[in-house]
């Protein structure tokens, strides 16, 4: 991250850019982290952001959130299109990049749904402009006008993306928002599951329509292709409980949700997220690409 902590001469606190950047950015990081689901990306975004920034003559600015939120967006953009070519040569299965998260995301039920790993990878399957909108108008409120300014569109066209964006999202999207308590106890019974390695229980907590995702990335092993069905999740969970054996299984919030770190002699090994309907474990999501646990050893801010 561009350092921000720059002064004005003979001044000991911060300048008014510097300031204003500062108080705006965990909501930054949120909009660009939501609209790339890379972590490294959204930090990469927001240096491009603060640079661009520290070049604005305040005096011209009537509101610096939109500003900086305009800013913020049309970065994301430039990098969701290099991000969808470095995607479409990755190694089986691209998930996003997991998040150790606050306990007051989870507090914000409609913030938690919006960076779960389910609805991340129902963004993916959205246009980058439809994500741009659907993002800026769903989850953090912006009017038309604003997403208008954002993305270089009239507030007409965005009217139509975001209906288009939420028709499409509502197709695909989880089942529905899961309270945090009822997805806290389906984790624990699953975790109970793989520690007694009891072929049953793991049946018993699977939904019938599971979906296993594994992302290696190519470095480390994972399932190069999505597994489906419960009789074949549990398998594969079952078959890879003797290479689990030594594996430490530690209760966290990822991305807004109750997951499992599996940690390795001390060393984060698996990210294993969880998606709950109707108490049953309808999503698995193992990240097991080095590259993309280096922020799960602490927590990140997120805010709407």
């Amino acid at each position: 991250m561009a350092d921000t902590s720059q002064k004005t001469p003979g001044d000991h606190h911060p300048a008014p850019a510097t300031a204003a950047f500062v108080t705006h950015r965990n909501l930054l990081f949120t909009v660009a982290y939501e609209m790339l689901g890379s972590a490294a990306d959204a930090e990469d975004v927001l240096q491009e952001t603060w640079l661009r920034w520290a070049g604005v003559d305040l005096g011209t600015v009537q509101d610096q959130r939109a500003y900086l939120v305009r800013i913020v967006t049309r970065q994301s953009l430039d990098r969701l299109r290099t991000l969808g070519r470095r995607k479409e040569s990755y190694v089986g299965p691209w998930l996003p990049e997991p998040l150790l998260t606050a306990p007051d995301v989870a507090e914000d039920v409609e913030l938690a749904d919006s960076v779960s790993m389910a609805m991340l990878l129902v963004l993916e399957t959205l246009t980058p402009i439809e994500r741009a909108v659907f993002v800026l108008r769903e989850v953090f409120d912006l009017s038309y006008d604003e997403i208008a300014e954002a993305v270089d569109k009239s507030p007409g066209a965005v009217r139509q993306l975001a209906y288009r964006a939420r028709a499409h999202v509502a197709a695909r999207r989880p089942r529905g928002v899961v309270s945090p308590a009822e997805t806290r106890s389906a984790l624990e019974a699953f975790q109970r599951a793989t520690e007694t390695g009891d072929l049953q229980h793991l049946l018993d907590i699977l939904a019938p329509d599971v979906v296993l995702l594994g992302d290696g990335g190519g470095v480390v092993q994972a399932t190069l292709a999505p597994v489906l069905g419960a009789d074949s999740v549990a398998r594969i969970l079952a078959a890879g409980l003797g290479r689990l054996a030594a594996v430490s299984r530690q209760p966290a919030q990822v991305n807004g949700y109750p997951a499992l770190i599996l940690r390795r002699d001390g060393e984060i090994d698996t990210v294993l997220a969880l998606r709950i309907d109707d108490g049953l474990v309808t999503g698995l999501y193992a990240v097991r690409n080095p590259e993309k646990l280096s922020r799960m050893e602490r927590e990140t801010a997120l805010c709407r």
